[in-house]
């Protein structure tokens, strides 16, 4: 198959529409992430088609609609099985995947084998205990050096290293290994389009006619908060709200505050608006609907300054701040996980310091798993866990109000700063900058598994994966017997049917019977049953290697699977040259498959 063009490595994107949807109730921040990267990946990936692999068929309309709207024409697609992606060009062979937990995707590749291609994923969140297990799998899954887990920034993989290192001494010291984390932990941003936000002219008459609207006169400082309404699970805003009200107060400038967002509920509501009218009134308070996409499209150009004073372990990059970037406006934002890579303290805006307690004196405070209680009750612990790590955490306010004050005096500050972010967000989290670091650690990937050696590979005798084995070998305790290769069978005349039924005939009534047909697909077809009936009686008897040799090799390992029948054949064993019940794929046993249904009888030793 031809290579991409030079340069433009591509991947096998794992689609799922829930991944992207942007129209759902309860939207996160993932959702946006997984949608800017597909539509940068479209537009900017430079790539001759479109690769996904789906779990449902419709999964695959729905990827090529998507493209379609993103390219504004149809464009070359296709779904991609697990084995045809090892089919692919080299440099192509990468299955890139929307979360961290890499460890069902390595279990899934390890049958087709591990160096057939790379697995790419990409952290969101990293404080709930679903990505904390998914992360932990990493030293126990079979991923490869070949493979990788994007982070997003440098404090997020501060947090995934340290889970890894705690988890890999835990395992070293419960079973004396080595155990280390094989996949590779690259910083790429997350990305965004800055093409979108409107400039001059344009900008301009948007900005006066959403102003106009919402009440803010010409001289007027409106300071936009963009993000899920949430005091718990996103930023508390209390630190926001004195700071600003200091601003004003310093300053004596009219200043309205824009959080755009949604409320989970009536009750989170009410603490922000009467927080707002409590500790900043000052401050004109106006609340937007962030589901409105006119809204989500103007408001930037409403504002003068953004903030996100974010203090919640659950953020780990941040969109709004890049976002705020491209749209030319000067930040407020607090030094926190993501942020820290983002905005430049003193060029692009103003990152506020932020303080945790010292290490180690959390641990009443971990998050607890509970396997037996209910979604709602893990839910609710799991917030809880954020809202109370939040409320530890603390936002130099001091420094905040002093920020806010320096821009809502100089008008040249909120100017250079802005054009300073707007700069910064083409040069460095513009999608076309960020899909090329994508692109860019796939070749590495493809490099690297050309090269290199299987970690802990397949064990002759021992299943693809220890704890899904062959339910023949997983279960061959009980039964009181197995057929081996040379085990005998014969034909004989089944129990309460006519003598003159032909043995076909009679096992296919049984199979074609509707407590029966569900597991026909997992049998051998009625014409290679025939096949068999017909060499029994031409051989009358004859032993379980020589049947098998008359089937193609590939049906060899259904012949012990049979369909109900009235007779048990006596006398079987595991096969003894490989402990397998079908020698090598080659040989397996008829009795049961076939015969016994017409009254075939076997020996053996057991």
């Amino acid at each position: 198959m031809a290579n991409s063009p030079a340069g433009r490595e591509n991947a096998v994107l794992l689609h799922h529409p829930d991944a992207v949807d942007m129209t759902r109730e309860k939207l996160m921040g993932r959702h946006a992430a997984g949608a800017g990267f597909l539509d940068g990946f479209v537009r900017h990936a430079g790539v001759e088609r479109y690769l996904c692999h789906v779990l449902e068929a419709e999964h695959g309309e729905d990827f090529a609609s998507r493209v379609a709207a993103i390219a504004g024409e149809a464009r070359p697609c296709a779904a991609v099985t697990l084995s045809g992606i090892g089919e692919l060009a080299e440099t192509d062979r990468t299955l890139f995947v929307p979360d961290p937990s890499l460890g069902l995707h390595a279990w899934r590749r390890r049958g087709a084998g591990a160096k057939r291609y790379s697995l790419c994923g990409i952290h969101h969140t990293v404080s709930s205990d679903g990505a904390m297990d998914g992360l932990g799998a990493l030293l126990t899954a079979p991923v490869q050096p070949w493979d990788a887990v994007i982070c997003s920034s440098r404090a997020a993989k501060a947090v995934i290293v340290r889970l890894l290192d705690n988890y890999a001494d835990y395992l070293n010291g419960r079973g004396g290994g080595a155990f280390t984390a094989q996949v590779k932990l690259p910083v790429i941003p997350l990305g965004v389009d800055c093409d979108r936000f409107a400039q001059g002219d344009e900008r301009q008459m948007v900005r006066a006619s959403v102003r106009r609207g919402l009440g803010i006169a010409d001289n007027d400082i409106a300071v936009l908060f963009f993000g899920r309404l949430s005091f718990h699970a996103k930023a508390h805003p209390l630190p926001m709200y004195l700071a600003l009200q200091e601003a004003a107060t310093r300053t004596g400038r009219r200043l309205h505050l824009l959080q755009t967002g949604r409320f989970a509920n009536s009750g989170i509501e009410r603490e922000f608006r009467d927080g707002a009218r409590q500790f900043a009134p000052a401050v004109n308070p106006i609340f937007l609907d962030g589901r409105d996409d006119a809204v989500c499209r103007d408001v930037w150009y409403a504002a003068d300054v953004f903030t996100s004073l974010s203090d919640n372990i659950q953020e780990s990059f941040g969109l709004t701040p890049i976002e705020a970037m491209a749209a030319g406006l000067p930040s407020v934002v607090s030094a926190w996980n993501g942020y820290k890579d983002t905005v430049r303290d003193g060029e692009d805006g103003f990152a506020i310091p932020t303080w945790m307690p010292l290490p180690g004196s959390g641990s009443d405070l971990t998050l607890q798993t509970d396997q037996l209680i209910g979604a709602a009750d893990a839910d609710r612990n799991y917030n809880h866990y954020c809202g109370v790590v939040s409320q530890c955490a603390a936002v130099d306010v001091g420094r905040t109000a002093d920020a806010f004050t320096a821009l809502v005096e100089n008008e040249e500050l909120r100017r250079a700063m802005g054009e300073a972010g707007r700069r910064r967000a083409r040069d460095t989290f513009d999608w076309r900058v960020v899909v090329r670091g994508y692109q860019e650690l796939w070749r590495e990937l493809a490099h690297i598994r050309s090269r290199g050696q299987e970690v802990a590979a397949p064990s002759a005798g021992r299943p693809i994966n220890p704890l899904r084995d062959d339910p023949f070998s997983l279960f061959a305790g009980y039964a009181s017997g197995t057929i081996d290769g040379e085990t005998t069978v014969r034909l004989a005349s089944p129990v309460g049917v006519a003598g003159d039924t032909p043995p076909g005939g009679h096992l296919r009534r049984l199979r074609r019977a509707s407590m029966n047909d569900f597991a026909a697909q997992a049998m051998l077809e009625d014409g290679d049953i025939d096949y068999i009936l017909m060499s029994l009686e031409e051989m009358q008897e004859t032993d379980v290697f020589s049947l098998a040799e008359s089937l193609p090799e590939a049906k060899r390992f259904r012949l012990p699977r049979p369909p109900p029948c009235r007779r048990r054949p006596s006398g079987f064993s595991m096969c003894r040259r490989t402990g397998r019940s079908c020698p090598r794929r080659r040989c397996s046993a008829i009795a049961r498959s076939s015969c016994c249904a017409v009254g075939a009888t076997t020996s053996g030793s057991s």
